[in-house]
């Protein structure tokens, strides 16, 4: 069956038929289990296309039940997004097979909810073919979603509308689709020129009654009530605009609004807001005047403005219960934003209400705890059981770095010492999650393959067999001994793979080797504290226990890389005394023969150059992007490239494993800063998710922050998403809590890049705000005042920059600490009471008194 088996990696379908077809059921049986050891046993076993059909049409036709087929089906390595169903189902006519529709629901049982058009065409063409009812798991139903635009080959489809209502799935898969959280990102096309495409055809729809409009309105509210992220709120808060709810609608379903108005996101709140008012009076105003108190505080100040303006209208029209109205509009006098304070003060007391007053704050500078000390590392791993729990949770997170490094301390330790029930325990989790062997050449510095490669010649010492010529070349080409001397020795060759990824790949081919030793006490480099430092008497204590047995370099090497950068002479003794070349080296870096510290210099990079009309992306990339270059000092050979950060255009270079940075220079914060800029600086101009994550982190590291680190606040202050600027206040408190946050260097680089429009600042208000009433008044203040000068001088203030104003109003007033903002006299000289003025206004009152 060798021509049958080349077929199918060919991907011809028609001679795998034809194999097929003159084959009795016994035969057929026999096939199929070698079939699925053949594609157990393929190296290069993955299966795309006319291949993936191939497959298909094979196992329909040898495989005897729906749960073999769909074991074999639904591997990694199988993907069927591409594959074509109407030779499967031929073949399971002409097998005379009954159990499709079963082998189509289990396929859709493993459909990823991440990826979900990753084989949903293909069984939703079984299922079709079989007439049966669609599954209603949410995988299924975000499939359905984005097939709704998805045009398979970029052919031209016929009008969604029609395409909706003839489809067979429409009545079942409707109402889950109001039911499955974060289904409206993938209702959304991400480059159509119409985005609602998919509102409209269900608008539509509704309109010519193929979709009841009362059950739809009911489910548009449904969803909006349960919320989710606002990007996958859109097509189902556009679908309510669509279907335009008259008054008796709305009226008849004023309870649900109601609880919108008070709870839900901005935007859905303000839907609600504009629902309720086109009421004309007829909202119960016991129950508003409830909701209006959630209402008020909000921060949302297009929301909290709206609000007060209808309850002043209220209180016009109700001139009976004008007192009551007014006393729920007071609560708006406590809002943060200065300008609505004041208009609630306004509205109040022209209503009556007289024991409105301003805020006030007691005058003090910062009011921040003492930074805790910073925690110790775990324990070393000593049970097996414990380190095959630990590899799992690795395999499923983002490779925090102290994870890392204590699975391969734990691999080291018992790989040496209980070799045997290791290998026992560890195989089956490694085959439950999938790790695999990657042969090809670019796996030598590649950072999951080499950690892949690890973990499997721990539990199966034939891998590591098969890998040793390939750790032996990694080392050679890494010149182990290549980090020291710094000085007067011989210029070095620019780095050709990043420091990070050289270092890492290095340590984990040593690593390897180090696996068939006998009782290793473990590595030298393991962190003793959260941040990935290791405390220099720690390093003395175990070079200590190892006397002359040989040193594993990359080892030492890192292990050095994560001393505090700091001198003990009575410690320079005693590793002296060693008398060993790692004792030796231990003390000549303790006594400064150390990482030295590069130059920095701000530089601002443009856009790489389009690749065409089909460079989708090259649009959203920013073009402009402000970073740090580092330079070795003169004299300096960098030959692992730690000290060089070159900074390239945007939509160019690759940040993956930037959390492992922290760990391998934690004594050199400002470097490490400059390394991992791009990817935060992306948090804020390129919407990405945990970009900026890494600054806490950064923020417990030791040594100069400098320009870099600056920057990095910036940037994370202004993220899109709200975890990252979290991140950032946390980083920013840290930092003033230890009496290390230059606040006027983070401010200056904050007001540039928004006047430059490389930063979105509105974003950066919230966080501010935070800060000062987390106790850092003084800091932010100081911060403020550096970051309005580029800001008031730019043509035209980014938005945002009256927000600042107020809070630098009123840091400046709670402080009681005058300071020169450049810039300021002249907007306050302006004619014109727009809001900028107002706010410049206010804060040369609270500088002047």
């Amino acid at each position: 069956m060798t021509d049958f088996f080349e077929s199918l990696v060919r991907g011809d379908v028609d001679a795998a038929q034809a194999v097929l077809v003159g084959l009795d059921e016994p035969a057929r049986r026999t096939l199929g289990e070698e079939l699925v050891a053949h594609v157990r046993r393929r190296r290069d076993n993955w299966w795309w296309g006319n291949e993936a059909t191939a497959l298909a049409v094979a196992a329909v036709g040898t495989l005897s039940t729906p749960t073999k087929a769909a074991a074999l089906l639904g591997r990694r390595s199988v993907m069927l997004r591409d594959a074509d169903p109407e030779p499967v189902v031929a073949m399971a006519r002409r097998r005379r097979v009954t159990w499709l529709a079963d082998l189509a629901y289990k396929l859709a049982d493993r459909l990823s909810r991440r990826r979900p058009w990753e084989g949903w065409q293909f069984v939703a063409g079984l299922l079709l073919a079989e007439n049966a009812a669609p599954p209603t798991g949410d995988a299924f139903v975000a499939g359905w979603a984005y097939a709704m635009w998805w045009r398979p080959d970029h052919r031209q489809l016929a009008p969604l509308v029609d395409r909706l209502r003839a489809d067979p799935f429409l009545d079942v898969l409707l109402p889950r689709l109001f039911e499955v959280d974060g289904v409206g990102d993938d209702l959304t096309p991400p480059y159509a020129a119409d985005k609602q495409m998919v509102p409209q055809a269900l608008s539509a729809l509704a309109a010519e009654g193929r979709i009841d409009r009362s059950t739809l309105l009911d489910a548009v509210l449904g969803r909006l009530l349960r919320g989710d992220r606002a990007a996958a709120l859109r097509p189902f808060l556009a679908l309510h605009d669509l279907l335009a709810p008259a008054p008796a609608e709305v009226a008849a379903r004023a309870t649900t609004y109601l609880r919108l108005l008070a709870d839900a996101p901005g935007p859905v709140a303000a839907m609600a807001q504009r629902a309720l008012r086109s009421l004309a009076g007829d909202v119960e105003l016991e129950s508003l005047l409830e909701v209006s108190r959630a209402v008020l505080i909000r921060p949302e100040k297009a929301l909290v403005r709206g609000q007060l303006s209808w309850l002043d209208r209220l209180a016009r029209q109700r001139p009976d219960r004008a007192a009551e109205i007014a006393s729920v509009v007071a609560v708006a006098a406590e809002h943060p934003a200065a300008d609505l304070r004041d208009r609630a003060v306004t509205v109040a007391q022209r209503h009556g209400h007289r024991s409105v007053a301003a805020v006030t704050v007691a005058v003090a500078g910062d009011e921040l705890r003492p930074p805790a000390p910073v925690a110790a590392a775990p324990p070393p791993i000593a049970d097996v059981d414990e380190l095959v729990e630990e590899v799992a949770a690795l395999l499923g997170t983002g490779w925090p770095a102290l994870a890392v490094e204590r699975v391969l301390d734990g691999l080291v330790r018992l790989a040496t010492t209980d070799r045997v029930r290791l290998e026992a325990a560890l195989l089956p989790v490694l085959r439950r999650h999938r790790v695999g062997a990657d042969d090809h050449p670019w796996a030598a510095f590649s950072l999951p393959a080499q950690l892949h490669g690890v973990l499997l010649a721990a539990a199966a010492p034939a891998e590591a067999a098969v890998r040793r010529d390939q750790w032996t070349g990694i080392l050679t080409r890494s010149r182990p001994r290549a980090l020291r001397p710094f000085r007067s020795g011989p210029a070095a060759e620019p780095a050709r793979r990043p420091a990070l990824t050289q270092v890492y790949c290095a340590r984990l081919a040593e690593i390897g080797q180090r696996l068939d030793a006998r009782d290793d006490p473990g590595l030298l480099a393991a962190p003793t504290s959260t941040t990935g430092a290791v405390d220099p008497t720690a390093l003395y204590e175990r070079l200590a226990v190892l006397g002359d047995r040989p040193v594993w370099r990359w080892d030492l090497t890192q292990a050095l890389l994560r001393l505090p950068a700091v001198v003990d002479e009575a410690l320079v003794a005693r590793a002296a005394a060693l008398d060993t070349p790692a004792g030796d080296e231990l003390a000549a870096w303790l006594r400064g023969d150390a990482l030295p510290s590069p130059a920095h210099q701000v530089v601002t990079v443009g856009r790489r150059e389009s690749m065409g009309r089909h460079d989708f992306g090259y649009d959203r990339l920013p073009e402009r992007r402000t970073l740090v270059a580092t330079t070795a000092p003169e004299g300096v050979a960098d030959r692992l490239g730690l000290l060089t950060v070159t900074p390239q255009l945007t939509g160019r270079g690759h940040g993956r494993w930037g959390d492992l940075w922290p760990a391998l220079l934690p004594g050199h914060r400002g470097l490490v800063a400059a390394h991992v800029l791009p990817e935060i600086a992306k948090a804020a101009q390129e919407d990405l998710r945990e970009g900026a994550t890494i600054l806490p982190v950064l923020a417990e590291c030791t040594g100069t922050g400098g320009p870099a680190l600056d920057l990095a606040l910036a940037y994370g202050l202004c993220a899109r998403h709200e975890v990252d600027r979290v991140a950032a206040l946390d980083a920013l408190l840290i930092l003033a809590a230890a009496g290390d946050l230059d606040a006027p260097a983070v401010g200056g680089h904050l007001g540039a890049l928004a006047a430059d429009g490389q930063v979105t600042l509105t974003r950066a208000a919230a966080p501010l705000r935070d800060a000062v009433t987390a106790g850092a008044r003084l800091s932010t203040w100081r911060l403020l005042a550096a970051a309005l000068p580029p800001l008031l001088a730019a043509p035209a203030p980014p938005r945002g920059t009256p927000d600042l104003l107020t809070l630098a109003a009123e840091t400046a007033a709670a402080t009681g600490v005058r300071i020169e903002v450049p810039g300021l006299a002249d907007v306050v000289a302006r004619d014109g009471g727009g809001r900028l003025a107002t706010e410049a206004r206010r804060l040369a009152r609270a500088l002047a008194s």
